[in-house]
């Protein structure tokens, strides 16, 4: 078979994948399943892959799958709706409702801030899990939701779980971290201011849901971009978002109580506070029902690598395996202490105690979040086992090398269009770097390009092709309860995701000579 038609074959599962869910409606479960057994085929014909490699690398993707992806997805959703059986997300919504009960201004606080510190912090979907929850339970719509806040993490993603993913892409290209995390949040500026607006449009229906918060959008972009700036130049990228979203939140929540008294617009009014539920929630006292989610705050940054004795420690808790049998597959590494999902489930459970939940409704709701998340379990193991198959077979390396032919010199102009594919089968920021890190900066080598910028687009690519991808979408369906309706989500987020990718072809194909400057 001709080369070059062999590499054109590598695009068959993400095409199914775009047309299952797309045009066809397919529940996401289904579609990646078949995208599995589409990807095997081939690997296994096409691309000569031994069938033991083939079986043993799909094992590998279920087990990557259900530690910690799933882990800390169900940990993050447990919690979530263990606070709305104790009636503790009623207090929190009466909380929030008391900073404003503005739609557009809450999307910025939850969506925004909040959305990218659980990025900063955790990763691994609970930045689109838990706001998405929060932001249903104030009353908004739930596609509209899950859109705001897929669109607030396309960008944060590179610095997520104390920057792992732009420290992993250090570590594969060889490049200097510092300089590498500098060039990458100077690549993203214009996308970091533009995206609070980007959000207030998508969540208020249109550009006219600017009118009258314009200017606190813009200081909630600059205030979160300016610290991770600074905070990338001088630290280094573990921190980054941190930082961030921490200085936005504050600047964010001081500028609306500035506007404090000011009319909410009908449209846009989230209503009066709801009642509470029956049970917990009449007589809780805020920092009770807000524990849970303080404990996951405390917990995460203790046992982070800003802690390093802590850190240190649980580290040993831990072990590796050779689960598959592919030539170029390394060790498999499991967390079994230091993992946020452990973690969410632990400041879940104290915080359920402190609610008064007993075990009775703790284990009921756990059980039934596990029941809820029944078809993403299976979407997000089949996407991963996607992923290892069209890694160790070669395919995705022959991917990326058909765009490298065919572009030529034009190479930067695609280069995140390389990496949103990749984010989009794997689900992915850090899997997409370990993929496609090295061929970003092999590539820019035989072009004369900057390596550092190049692999910033790798990030840049990554962060919009995740948002796209059947994991993060399903993660997204199953918060706010669309088990099943995962076309109705990638309908909502495609064309703002294609904007933004056409967007990042041209800013990294027409300033590529920036990075030499910096």
């Amino acid at each position: 078979m001709p080369p070059i038609l062999q590499s054109v074959l590598t695009l068959l599962p993400i095409l199914w994948l775009i047309i299952a869910l797309a045009v066809l409606k397919m529940p996401g479960h289904r579609a990646c399943l078949t995208a599995l057994a589409i990807a095997a085929a081939l690997a296994l014909t096409i691309w000569r892959m031994p069938a033991l490699d083939c079986a043993t690398s799909a094992l590998e993707g279920f087990a990557a799958a259900l530690w910690p992806i799933i882990l800390v997805i169900i940990a993050a959703i447990y919690t979530y709706n263990l606070s709305l059986r104790t009636g503790a997300m009623d207090v929190i919504k009466r909380m929030l409702a008391g900073v404003s009960r503005d739609k557009r201004v809450i999307i910025l606080l939850i969506g925004w801030c909040f959305g990218g510190f659980l990025e900063g912090m955790a990763g691994f979907g609970t930045a689109i899990a838990i706001p998405a929850g929060m932001l249903v339970v104030m009353g908004m719509e739930p596609v509209t939701a899950c859109l705001v806040c897929m669109l607030a993490n396309a960008f944060p993603t590179a610095f997520g779980s104390v920057g792992i993913p732009t420290v992993t892409l250090a570590s594969v290209t060889g490049l200097d971290p510092l300089p590498l995390a500098f060039i990458t949040v100077v690549q993203m500026f214009p996308f970091m201011i533009l995206m609070p607006f980007l959000m207030v449009i998508a969540g208020g229906g249109g550009a006219k849901a600017l009118k009258g918060v314009s200017g606190l959008t813009l200081a909630a972009g600059l205030s979160f971009v300016l610290p991770q700036l600074l905070v990338a130049k001088f630290l280094g990228p573990e921190l980054a978002v941190i930082v961030g979203s921490v200085v936005s939140l504050a600047v964010t929540l001081g500028l609306v109580r500035l506007r404090a008294g000011k009319p909410v617009p009908a449209e846009y009014d989230m209503g009066a506070p709801a009642q509470p539920a029956q049970g917990g929630g009449k007589d809780m006292p805020p920092l009770t029902a807000c524990l849970p989610f303080i404990l996951i705050f405390v917990l995460l940054l203790l046992t982070s690598k800003l802690v390093p004795p802590v850190n240190g420690f649980l580290a040993q808790f831990s072990s590796s395996f050779q689960i598959s049998t592919a030539e170029s597959a390394g060790m498999t590494s499991f967390s079994w202490v230091n993992t946020p999902g452990v973690l969410i489930f632990i400041a879940a459970i104290i915080g359920g105690c402190a609610q008064k939940a007993g075990g009775k409704l703790m284990w009921d709701t756990l059980a039934a979040t596990v029941k809820q998340m029944s078809k993403t379990i299976v979407t997000i193991m089949s996407v991963l086992a996607v992923a290892k198959i069209m890694t160790y077979s070669g395919m995705i390396s022959d991917m990326a090398a058909l765009f490298v032919t065919i572009t030529g010199s034009l190479y930067p102009f695609f280069a995140p269009v390389i990496a949103a594919i990749g984010a989009f089968v794997t689900g992915s920021g850090t899997n997409t770097e370990v993929l496609l890190g090295r061929l970003q900066t092999e590539a820019a080598s035989a072009i004369g390009a900057s390596q550092f910028w190049l692999a910033a687009a790798n990030s840049t690519g990554a962060g919009i092709g995740k948002i796209l991808s059947p994991q993060c979408i399903a993660t997204a369906a199953a918060a706010v309860g669309l088990t099943g309706q995962d076309s109705k989500l990638l309908s909502a987020v495609l064309k703002w995701a294609l904007l933004m990718l056409a967007l990042a072809c041209l800013l990294v194909g027409l300033f590529q000579g920036i990075a030499a400057v910096l």
